[in-house]
Formats: C-alpha cells, sequence, structure tokens
C-alpha cells in the first residue's frame, strides 16, 4: 500500500500541547480536534492542509504530555501520516493505537522541503520525495501493524477481530 502527499515542514521536538492544544482537550470528537490541529505551531495548518498529506517533523516528535488527542487530531485533519527523525515513545504508541501511520527516518526528515511531493510504500518502508526523486528508507511496517492501521486502530482492530456487533 502506498500513501502519497504534500509535505508540511516542522522543526525538533514538537510537543502534543502544539500538536492538539490543551484549552481543547475538553472533548474527544475527532473533527473539532482536527479544527485545531498544529494550532499552537502553525496558525494556518487546518487551512493549508489537504488529506492525504505528511507532516515533516526533526527529532522527537509528539514529546511532552501523554494524550491519544494529538494523533487523533492529526488523523481527523486528513494527514497520511508523520515522517520524523524520531518520536517520543508515548506518542509512537499512541500514533499506532489511533491509525495513524508513522516513519522514523532521520534523512527524509532533514532534506524533504516543505511542499514537497511525498510518498510511502508501507510494505517496503520507502519514501519517495517526488519532487525531486530522492528515496528513502524507514522500517517498514509488518503485516499485522498494517492491518491494525487498515482498520483504523487499535480498537477498531480488536473489535473486528473478535467480531462485536456493532450498536
Amino acid at each position: 500500500m502506498k500513501l502519497q502527499g504534500q509535505a508540511h515542514k516542522f522543526g525538533n521536538d514538537i510537543n502534543t500541547d502544539e500538536i492538539i492544544p490543551a484549552r481543547y482537550l475538553t472533548t474527544s470528537d475527532p473533527e473539532e480536534l482536527a479544527k485545531h490541529a498544529m494550532e499552537d505551531a502553525d496558525p494556518e495548518f487546518v487551512v493549508k492542509v489537504r488529506p492525504g498529506d505528511f507532516i515533516v517533523a526533526g527529532k522527537n516528535f509528539g514529546c511532552g504530555s501523554s494524550r491519544e488527542h494529538a494523533p487523533i487530531a492529526l488523523k481527523a485533519a486528513g494527514l497520511s501520516g508523520v515522517i520524523a527523525a524520531s518520536f517520543a515513545r508515548i506518542f509512537y504508541r499512541s500514533a499506532f493505537n489511533m491509525g495513524l501511520p508513522i516513519f522514523e527516518c532521520p534523512a527524509a526528515a532533514a532534506e524533504i522541503k516543505a511542499g514537497a511531493e511525498v510518498s510511502v510504500d508501507l510494505d517496503s518502508g520507502v519514501i519517495t520525495d517526488l519532487t525531486t526523486g530522492k528515496t528513502y528508507t524507514s522500517q517498514p511496517l509488518p503485516p499485522f501493524m498494517q492491518a491494525l492501521l487498515a482498520d483504523g486502530g487499535l480498537m477498531a482492530h480488536v473489535i473486528k477481530k473478535i467480531g462485536v456487533p456493532s450498536q
């Protein structure tokens, strides 16, 4: 499976308060959270982002408070995923649990420019900057992680696996 979209560039140490400011944590509604994604890091982000786009960031993306609202907001804003030099461990796990693909690749994070068209092949881990033609390699996502993402996150995946009827 391939994902493709435009790169929105951010620096190092983007914390969960920048991803979704604490003042919006009174709701867990994905559509409401999406309206405020990255608001404190880039107030124009939600106007610029298009379905399928990527955040490309430096090291330690998602540091700070442990909150599932952060990957929920990014996914609901339409992002295909996040490419970063590194991720805070709690954000890394929360992202997959919420169904947001993330890719750790320092070279891609450093070299891909804002506005570049990017594709990511989940099977091979190859990240391609379609604007420059340069390719990078991140860890490919194992089939079970791809299934988890395809199902919309951990809870949706478990419900599908155990066959709980929807209400």
